[in-house]
């Protein structure tokens, strides 16, 4: 449904004007940084690679939609179904040109990438591949990037393929090229570790995979909120992402497919808003992307989701990188000062990531006491095992920067580990 701008007004929440503003000044955007009180301490939250805070206008993206346009979308005839079918067709059209997408109907809502990579594996990947064909993943896969191409071996007889890093944590080229035999069909790869930040050089993967007819599946989770994506650029078949690591809601992500793909995909899921007619004997299926998009979607959600990329783009690209990256390289500098801190899979090709351990203390130790501090940041092994194997540690705890922190919090974090230290001593 096409809608006039004014439609939306009552729904979408406006973004602060970024042009003039100053980007360390971006913490005053989020509400709970004036709200909470962590143990009395000032909130120094360094776990976004998890789940970022939230923004004022995404919350008031939520809270416009149920005191003011909420209802189903789609079919609806009356005012209210209208404005909420337009505003939530909205965040669709925000969201393809985020990622550059050439078609809107490339674009298909899902509960986050979780689910976006269950669907290419369930919908795509599955009816494909045969038993003894070969699905290649890197060592560097968040689960969510495993596991569904583990079902497909337990399921099929598919392989695996193991694509390595150097031993400094960088991705290995090398192995690439070994890896990607005659028998690989398809290649499951992140944009970006979410265990150590590293970025993958995706176009140059994604480029030397084609050349063998290999299908790419990229898990963007990570990078989409740090970098600007650009799934023509880049060339990808897929590209999943997630909402609650962009400054929106939990609940909501997507998934980018080229559209010869989407026409040829099964459904993933049965049931309303997929079909175009059920019969006693026969169904036939919507169009992408309602076809993979079965059941009242999470409305709100997706509206408010397009209101975080457009805070998102409410910066510029190159003022969020380089506050990013001049928290990380600081992040480096103080923890490589303490003694008893050891660096893990530290690279010149690192995102706003830092993960580390401790002499003496387990990474759930360590963040139990900085918490004490008001400091939060993860610990574990961020779901990502085959790369803590590859360092030789069970977990790590990770501190993950993003557009609302400030170097305060990193001499924060340094003070905090040195307390942790003395005390574990």
């Amino acid at each position: 449904m096409e809608a006039s701008t004014q439609e939306f007004s009552p729904v979408r929440a406006s973004v602060p004007d970024a042009s003039s503003r100053d980007i360390a000044l971006a913490r005053d955007d989020f509400p709970i940084f004036a709200s909470a009180r962590p143990h009395g301490h000032r909130l120094v939250y360094l776990d976004s690679a998890a789940s970022a805070q939230k923004p004022q206008a995404v919350l008031d993206s939520l809270a416009n939609t149920y005191e003011n346009a909420y209802a189903n979308v789609h079919r609806g005839m009356h005012h209210l179904s209208n404005l909420a079918t337009a505003a939530y067709e909205d965040s669709r059209k925000t969201l393809c040109g985020f990622l550059n997408a050439r078609h809107i109907d490339e674009i298909i809502f899902t509960g986050g990438s979780t689910d976006s990579l269950n669907l290419v594996a369930s919908s795509f990947a599955e009816p494909m591949l045969q038993e003894g064909d070969e699905i290649a993943l890197t060592v560097f896969e968040h689960h969510s990037n495993i596991v569904p191409w583990h079902f497909l071996r337990e399921r099929k007889g598919v392989q695996l393929r193991w694509i390595e890093c150097n031993k400094d944590g960088s991705f290995d080229i090398n192995s690439l090229e070994k890896a990607l035999t005659p028998r690989v069909k398809l290649l499951a790869v992140t944009h970006m570790s979410n265990a150590t930040g590293v970025i993958l050089p995706i176009k140059d993967i994604i480029k030397r995979a084609h050349e063998r007819g290999i299908i790419t599946v990229v898990d963007g989770s990570q990078a989409a909120v740090h970098m600007p994506v650009d799934v023509r650029d880049i060339d990808c078949d897929f590209y999943a992402v997630t909402g609650h690591k962009l400054y929106a809601p939990s609940g909501i992500g997507a998934l980018y497919a080229k559209r010869e793909h989407l026409q040829a995909m099964r459904p993933y899921r049965g049931g309303g808003e997929m079909i175009r007619e059920v019969a006693r004997d026969n169904i036939t299926y919507a169009d992408s992307p309602h076809r993979f998009e079965a059941g009242t979607p999470p409305i709100a959600q997706a509206i408010a989701f397009g209101s975080a990329l457009e805070y998102i783009q409410s910066w510029n690209w190159r003022q969020i990188q380089a506050h990013e990256a001049a928290l990380r390289q600081h992040a480096i500098e103080q923890l490589g000062k303490i003694n008893g801190v050891n660096l893990v899979g530290v690279t010149d090709a690192g995102g706003s990531i830092v993960s580390f351990t401790v002499d003496n203390g387990h990474a759930h130790d360590i963040a139990t006491i900085i918490d004490q501090y008001g400091v939060a940041v993860r610990a574990g092994h961020h779901c990502a095992q085959p790369l803590m194997e590859h360092f030789g540690v069970s977990a790590t705890a990770r501190a993950s920067f993003a557009i609302y922190n400030t170097h305060e919090d990193v001499e924060t974090l340094a003070s905090a580990l040195k307390r942790a230290i003395k005390l574990l001593d």
